[in-house]
């Protein structure tokens, strides 16, 4: 019997119309509702590892706007936290860590206890897949993760913003450390995974931000290669959840990081060509964005001519409507709802 989802029917290489919808950052600061539960939960990892806060917020945009998958309220940084890497968020600043930057930091870091320090967000899956059972039967539940350059960058650096020099650094002055440290991270990555597909995810997504910093020799030695390992090893364990990668801003390097990785869906970014990509990605894997967050922001005839130029590009070929990056905290509400209509009104 098919599927009844439409995310998974995408993920599994079917061309639907129109294509299943949801947005990065989707639950966040743009929605009233969230910024009420945000200002309950006090500070932003507490936010994260509150199961009920958690999956309150990751609903909310499915009451307003019937999206096609939720995606777990968390953070890529949770890996790290989780860790034990000492983790907290500015007001004004963003994620603030104390820098890993030599071997006894990174031998100091612990892949075994993950699971055991995550569990309060698995518990948010747990609770969110029952939920969606029972109120959102026909919407697919997506976890996550940070990728390991990305997620070692601000590893390394100890915050974000900038292009990340010092982790950059390690890995040309470095590269047998750098490499210790993305091993470290493949290993925490597919703990994570596994425990939110075993609270009920099905569908993963790897988040590679940062993947458009490197050359290409550090591209394929520090994105394609642990991701691919990531994949096969997801794919042993749970052969039946597909993974969608976002390798952002890597441009003409993107089919071949979809195809040498093993994934069954790819993110575009803002920048991305949308009719170039869909002939240029694999037949088989659904590509997923790419419109503009500011066009959002702008709605009316920027949102609309946007939209309607991806939905056109992408027609015909397995693919999942997006944004090119997450929602920006000043989008109006009323504008996502904008977006639902104009893809809909394609059906």
């Amino acid at each position: 019997m098919r599927n009844a989802k439409r995310l998974l029917r995408s993920l599994s290489g079917e061309a639907i119309w129109p294509p299943p919808v949801w947005l990065m950052r989707q639950a966040g600061r743009y929605l009233p509702e969230y910024r009420e539960v945000r200002a309950k939960a006090g500070d932003f990892i507490t936010l994260c590892t509150n199961p009920a806060l958690a999956a309150e917020v990751t609903l909310q945009p499915l009451r307003r706007y019937g999206f096609d998958a939720a995606i777990l309220f968390s953070d890529i940084l949770m890996i790290p936290w989780a860790m034990g890497q000492p983790l907290r968020f500015a007001e004004g600043e963003g994620p603030l860590l104390e820098p890993v930057t030599d071997a006894a930091a990174i031998a100091a870091l612990d892949p075994g206890v993950v699971a055991a320090r995550a569990a309060p967000i698995m518990e948010t899956v747990a609770r969110l897949r029952a939920a969606m059972d029972r109120d959102f039967p026909e919407t697919a539940l997506i976890g996550f993760a940070g990728s390991p350059f990305t997620v070692a960058c601000y590893m390394v650096n100890g915050r974000g913003g900038g292009d990340f020099p010092a982790a950059r650094l390690m890995a040309h002055r470095d590269p047998a450390l750098f490499a210790k440290l993305i091993a470290v991270l493949e290993e925490a990555t597919v703990v994570y995974l596994q425990a939110q597909v075993a609270a009920g995810a099905e569908v993963l997504m790897l988040f590679d931000s940062w993947a458009g910093l490197l050359p290409p020799d550090g591209f394929e030695a520090w994105v394609v290669a642990p991701t691919q390992r990531i994949v096969a090893r997801m794919k042993a364990l749970c052969p039946d959840v597909p993974v969608i990668g976002f390798p952002r801003l890597t441009g003409a390097a993107m089919p071949g990081y979809a195809v040498r990785t093993g994934i069954q869906g790819v993110g575009m970014d803002t920048t991305m060509d949308p009719t170039w990509a869909a002939r240029a990605v694999a037949p088989e894997i659904a590509i997923q964005g790419n419109l503009d967050p500011l066009a959002l922001v702008a709605g009316g005839r920027a949102l609309g001519d946007g939209a309607r130029r991806i939905l056109a590009a992408v027609k015909g070929r397995p693919a999942i409507f997006n944004l090119g990056h997450g929602i920006v905290p000043q989008t109006p509400p009323e504008h996502v709802a904008e977006l639902m209509a104009v893809i809909r009104s394609e059906g």
